[in-house]
């Protein structure tokens, strides 16, 4: 399973949009599907929150 984000971000009038999909653990999600779907969205904003803080900073 993959959990799919989209984030999009409007400042001063510029739009950005950053998206990633990430995978669930097979044996994590048989034993507590909510937990690793939350665990893993949670690591996946942590990441695009980087990338989007790269993007400003190169920008």
């Amino acid at each position: 399973m993959n959990i799919n984000i989209k984030v999009y971000l409007h400042s001063k009038g510029t739009k950005f949009l950053q998206s990633g999909s990430f995978p669930v653990p097979n044996s994590d999600y048989k034993k507590d599907p909510d937990w690793a779907a939350a665990i893993t969205a949670y690591d996946g904003f942590n990441k695009l929150k980087v990338a989007m803080q790269l993007v400003r900073i190169s920008a």
